[in-house]
């Protein structure tokens, strides 16, 4: 008699829903790892918190993250990164802001107000974290608010330069046209010196002037202008 030596697939099929992760299991991992990326904890811990509340291994965790829960919250993790940053950033200026409060600051009473025998000196109150928090946004959004005047100035010298090489080549055309000018000026009144000749040559020599005796007279008057020079 032969024994089946198959599988029974019962078992591994009861495995298999005993290890499935829930829905609501990713979202409490999800959950966790991005609360621990935001405060600049490690994933490992993250793992770790909630394998213990899940009953598996840290392990475990860490590769249900790695391979089906993490690509649905790449954007949220971006943003926890942002947070954490800005989280830091905002920690780090409060330490400093604190540190900067314990400087004293004198009392010319020399006491507190309703406290007797109080120090003199009484030390600034230290700042919340959404007070820090609120003093960076302010002081990035001046930050973008200045770099938006500088873009509109660096605009305005551009324009400026463009109008002065425009101005210059005006100015120059300009010049060229006066030069023009006084040469057609100067052309203008030396004809009307010849009409004025010619007018006058036909006046004493009747009919028998012509143009060409006219120009040859200019010629000659130019010639002893030159020589009496």
């Amino acid at each position: 008699m032969t024994i089946s030596t198959l599988p029974f697939d019962g078992v591994d099929n009861m495995k298999t829903r005993q290890d499935a992760w829930s829905h609501e299991e990713d979202v409490l991992l999800a959950e966790t790892v991005l609360q621990y990326i935001r405060e600049g904890k490690t994933q490992l811990a993250a793992f770790e918190v909630v394998g213990r509340q899940l009953h598996r291994t840290a392990a475990a965790c860490g590769f249900r993250w790695n391979a089906e829960v993490r690509k649905r919250y790449l954007e949220a993790i971006e943003q926890a990164k942002k947070q954490r940053k800005e989280r830091k950033r905002a920690l780090e200026m409060m330490k400093k802001w604190q540190k900067d409060s314990t400087v004293a600051t004198w009392s010319p009473s020399g006491e507190r107000d309703g406290a007797e025998g109080s120090s003199p000196f009484l030390p600034a109150a230290p700042l919340t974290l959404e007070q820090c928090i609120s003093f960076l946004q302010t002081l990035r959004r001046g930050i973008e608010e200045m770099e938006a005047i500088r873009q509109d100035n660096e605009r305005l010298k551009r324009e400026r330069a463009e109008w002065q090489a425009r101005n210059e080549q005006l100015a120059q055309k300009l010049e060229r046209l006066e030069t023009r000018q006084t040469t057609v000026q100067e052309d203008y009144e030396a004809l009307v010196k010849i009409m004025a000749r010619a007018r006058q040559l036909a006046s004493e020599e009747g009919d028998r002037f012509s143009l060409a005796q006219l120009f040859a007279a200019e010629a000659n008057g130019s010639n002893e202008s030159l020589a009496h020079s």
